[in-house]
């Protein structure tokens, strides 16, 4: 892509706050961004090579809302996206992440975060201290178990399909919000599910087809029909 092009992209985003740069076989984060760190609210670079970003740059979009890096190359998240203290959607779908920086926790306005299609091993426990995150999508990762700390997740949403869980803590329960909880494609025995999902928790629309059981066999555990009372209530209520 040649530099006039890519000035004029500037240009327009100076106007709008928006610079969007999708599917140009882009090999890294464009420096020219460093003339727009005060104006820039959505930045969009998906479909591209992008193997890392600038942490030296990264931080300083003090306006940015929205982040967008979907199908790029991406093994590591600089700590200094976590000075983004305004980014309420960040969308990293099918790179090649980890983990997430510790300091993650920091992201105080982030509402919704996709990492589907990543290499991460467990629930990152930095996604508990996030106060105002709705939606999460963890699903086509490699995580094997749920531990206790999902009970302080705030999430409306949970997208966990096509993981390899075989064990979730009691504690998911226990989410203050959590209403729909997506655990498709997994390696969960009827068993491993805690019944208090069921019978105990806010949940209202559990998707788990394609695990180790027969869904008839879901239908006979106790407190099954708690979880359809929420189901159909909450099915009124969009209708």
């Amino acid at each position: 892509m040649g530099n006039s092009a890519l000035r004029a992209h500037v240009e327009t985003a100076q106007k709008t706050g928006v610079f969007q740069l999708k599917d140009r076989g882009l090999t890294e984060f464009p420096a020219d961004l460093q003339k727009l760190t005060s104006n820039l609210r959505t930045i969009d670079l998906s479909n591209n090579k992008i193997e890392s970003l600038p942490p030296l740059l990264i931080g300083k979009f003090t306006l940015l809302k929205s982040l967008s890096l979907n199908n790029n190359k991406l093994t590591v998240l600089p700590d200094e996206i976590c000075s983004l203290k305004k980014l309420e959607t960040l969308s990293l779908n099918n790179n090649h992440l980890r983990e997430l920086p510790s300091t993650f926790g920091q992201l105080s306005a982030l509402k919704t975060l996709s990492l589907s299609g990543n290499q991460l091993g467990a629930l990152p426990p930095q996604l508990c201290t996030l106060r105002h995150l709705d939606v999460v999508d963890l699903s086509k990762n490699q995580i094997r178990s749920i531990p206790d700390t999902v009970g302080q997740l705030q999430v409306i949403e949970l997208n966990l399909n096509q993981n390899q869980i075989s064990q979730i803590s009691v504690k998911i329960s226990c989410c203050p919000r959590l209403k729909i909880l997506r655990l498709e494609e997994n390696c969960l025995e009827l068993s491993m599910l805690p019944q208090s999902i069921l019978s105990d928790s806010q949940i209202c629309l559990l998707a788990v087809e394609g695990n180790l059981f027969e869904i008839k066999k879901l239908r006979e555990l106790e407190g099954y029909d708690k979880y359809m009372e929420r189901f159909t209530a909450t099915k009124k209520k969009f209708a």
